[in-house]
């Protein structure tokens, strides 16, 4: 029994690592927005359009990295999207043209979705106990926070180290290149890890191999769309990763925010962006745990209550207020966005579906949840042009408070429908038992 556990963990430390290790480098933004500004020689505008590129390559890879995670090795899924992206990071780093910087986004879009998404998350739902759901969930985001935040301590160290106090676009450009460097060969090297050392579920790969001979060898999947699309828990899951995503976008734009609303240097930022980051493996595990213990649902409400209440406060603070009650909004908005984003799959348990759909459910609700990568850049383009730099900083802070009140309402549907369906499974001897 030890032995079996101790496999799954090992399973689930390198599906971490591999999460950890693929996203870092795409929104190193978080921690560099305007050296990158600088370097690159794009406006904020164009970066906003990069990331409109990037959440339409998401979008495209969403639905079908269901499908592809139902039909083909994990592993090697994995395998082919850390190379990639790793690989198209030391394109990145020879600070190429503006077009060329659209078409790595692009790649990196696309293989960070439909070769990896729904493969790692559906590894996550087969090795984990339905009693352990909230615990996998939030160690997988907290896990992955806790890898991010040491890839980003190792990037601010090389970063600093290389730029000195030297203000010059040359020794800025430099230094990134030498951090971008930096994630490209973590990229790699996790690949190569993953290639030679994951060892697949074999009980879950001859249990989903029979299911896929029986089903899919006499029809296409038009059943299995019809019973997904049927299920409501579906769409309220979506729903609220929708309005839950809009919230965690909001990450994204503090540094800008300390930067151009504040006042603080870039190295300052980085320092405190970096702080927030490792808020991510706290928030992760910290949630998790406290939604086995007292319900996922509502530890969610909570968290999504406390982040709109952080988000509303930092952007109506005076800016004269004393810099580290800015210092603490940020870390506290990023324990409770990290919080919410370790929840919020882990309801994925309570959607009653089957275990040979369940990539393609995954991708499904995440088609839904995670259309704000399009749309977001969009508002944001929005809201800077009605309100200004500083302005549009502080309404998009509010417009995310109020996805997450939404979202609220969405979870406390979801658990009131999950409920209601649990009394309906009860046999009326069951019933009655229970009740007397």
């Amino acid at each position: 029994m030890a032995e079996k556990n101790y496999k799954r963990y090992f399973q689930f430390f390198l599906i971490v690592l591999a999460a950890g290790s693929i996203f870092p480098l795409i929104y190193l933004k978080t921690n560099y927005q305007e050296t990158i500004l600088e370097v690159y020689g794009i406006t904020l505008k164009q970066l906003n359009g990069i990331f409109s590129v990037l959440g339409v390559a998401y979008l495209v890879g969403y639905s079908p990295s269901g499908w592809l995670a139902d039909r083909f090795s994990a592993k090697k899924l994995l395998f082919i999207s850390l190379l990639v992206c790793g690989l198209t990071g030391l394109w990145f780093a020879q600070v190429p043209s503006y077009s060329m910087v659209l078409v790595i986004f692009g790649i990196w879009g696309f293989f960070s979705v439909f070769t990896f998404w729904a493969a790692h998350l559906k590894l996550v739902k087969l090795i984990s106990k339905k009693e352990e759901e909230g615990r996998f969930f939030g160690a997988l985001d907290g896990g992955r926070g806790l890898v991010e935040a040491i890839l980003a301590s190792i990037a601010l160290f090389i970063f600093t180290n290389v730029l000195g106090d030297s203000t010059e676009l040359v020794h800025k450009k430099e230094a990134l290149q030498f951090v971008v460097y930096m994630y490209s060969a973590a990229l790699i090297l996790v690949s190569v890890l993953i290639l030679f050392f994951v060892k697949e579920d074999k009980s879950s790969i001859k249990k989903e191999s029979s299911s896929k001979a029986a089903e899919t060898s006499k029809k296409i999947n038009v059943n299995d769309f019809k019973q997904l699309f049927s299920n409501k828990f579906i769409w309220l899951l979506g729903g609220i990763i929708f309005m839950s995503y809009i919230v965690t976008w909001a990450v994204y734009y503090q540094g800008g925010f300390l930067q151009t609303n504040i006042k603080i240097d870039a190295a300052t930022v980085g320092e405190v962006t970096v702080l927030m980051l490792w808020m991510r493996p706290i928030g992760g595990l910290l949630g998790g745990f406290l939604g086995d213990k007292f319900g996922k649902s509502s530890i969610l409400m909570i968290a999504l209550g406390l982040a709109a209440t952080f988000l509303i406060a930092i952007s109506i603070l005076p800016i004269t207020m004393p810099l580290i009650y800015f210092k603490i909004q940020v870390v506290m908005i990023g324990l409770m966005i990290y919080t919410i984003r370790g929840l919020y799959w882990s309801l994925l348990g309570d959607c009653k579906v089957d275990e040979k759909m369940l990539g393609l459910a995954i991708g499904v609700v995440s088609f839904i949840g995670y259309t704000p990568d399009i749309l977001m850049p969009i508002v944001n383009i929005v809201l800077f042009k009605t309100y200004g730099p500083n302005g549009g900083y502080n309404g998009y802070f509010i417009f995310c408070a109020c996805a997450a009140i939404l979202a609220i309402f969405m979870t406390l549907i979801f658990r009131m429908s999950v409920k209601k369906e649990a009394r309906k499974s009860i046999k009326p001897d069951e019933l009655i038992a229970k009740n007397a």
